[in-house]
């Protein structure tokens, strides 16, 4: 059994008898604290998930404004990352199935829940959640950076683009190739190759926030999100990354400098591209760049 001292758990039950019966249970788990919000309605439940941090969802897939298997899709849209059980009438198992099939981490039948069965059903979502979580991210982790790899990325983009439909709210997209890779490579070795990949990936983790979202999508392609930004903030933005790897090439003082060329998009949910568009302009971008520096060495 898990060692959980308080879990917090969003209870989205629009019956305020089986909400009250569900608060009554859980008063007899013995040494954990439940932290428990109670929202009547979906749209409420959302909200309250972009309120407040949550160990796990408890949602009925009969609601005033949302009703059956859509009910789970709309709201595991806004917590990916966290466990859900979902609720069915007597009628329903075969609807509480389905949810499980599709994500959600397992079903109960109002009715037929006791405190012992719910106990158990919450335990458990939560652990098998982590570990799937956890051969997840083996999946989509670049071996070498610790980034989000292609497959990783390209998640996350379709997950970002997503929300800043629903939100109205626009981001950049950055699109950065390590120049000379090859170079190094041939003359230096994989081995220096590697370092130089490493080093890249080290730069743009301390020029990018601890909420943009960085990946490594071919041998020297690295993408990075970067949420909350917009066109008045591209040129700052490349300054940033210029400065920050003059410091590493000035610091370092290896026999190669670290240099990428970018390309900055943005993405305006009034006016919005597909994902493999957005990368397409970006990459474009990033390879003009790249050709103007060799013209300009030339």
């Amino acid at each position: 059994m898990l060692n959980l001292k308080e879990i917090k758990l969003l209870l989205v039950e629009d019956n305020i008898g089986d909400a009250r019966l569900f608060f009554e249970m859980t008063k007899e788990f013995a040494n954990i604290e439940m932290k428990i919000r109670h929202e009547k309605r979906l749209e409420d439940g959302i909200n309250s998930l972009e309120e407040e941090d949550f160990d796990i969802v408890l949602v009925d897939l009969g609601l005033p404004d949302s009703i059956g298997f859509d009910t789970l899709i709309k709201i595991r849209d806004y917590c990916e990352d966290l466990p859900i059980i979902v609720l069915t009438g007597l009628d329903d198992q075969e609807l509480g199935i389905r949810a499980v099939n599709e994500g959600a981490q397992d079903y109960l039948v109002k009715g037929e829940v006791s405190a012992n069965l719910l106990l158990r059903a919450i335990f458990y979502a939560i652990e098998r959640h982590k570990l799937l979580k956890k051969l997840e991210s083996k999946s989509i982790t670049d071996e070498l950076t610790k980034l989000y790899n292609r497959r990783g990325f390209l998640s996350m983009l379709e997950q970002q683009i997503k929300m800043a439909k629903r939100r109205d709210e626009k981001f950049l997209l950055v699109y950065a190739d390590v120049d000379g890779l090859k170079g190094v490579n041939d003359n230096l070795g994989h081995n220096e190759g590697d370092r130089l990949i490493t080093d890249a990936a080290t730069v743009l983790k301390d020029t990018f926030r601890d909420s943009d979202i960085i990946g490594r999508i071919g041998g020297d392609e690295f993408v990075v999100i970067s949420i909350d930004s917009s066109k008045e903030s591209i040129e700052l933005l490349k300054k940033r990354l210029v400065d920050k790897i003059k410091a590493h090439n000035k610091h370092e003082n290896r026999s190669y400098q670290l240099s990428m060329s970018i390309g900055i998009v943005e993405y305006d949910p009034n006016h919005p591209v597909d994902m493999d568009e957005l990368l397409k302009e970006a990459d474009d971008l990033m390879y003009l760049e790249k050709q103007q520096r060799k013209k300009s060495k030339n």
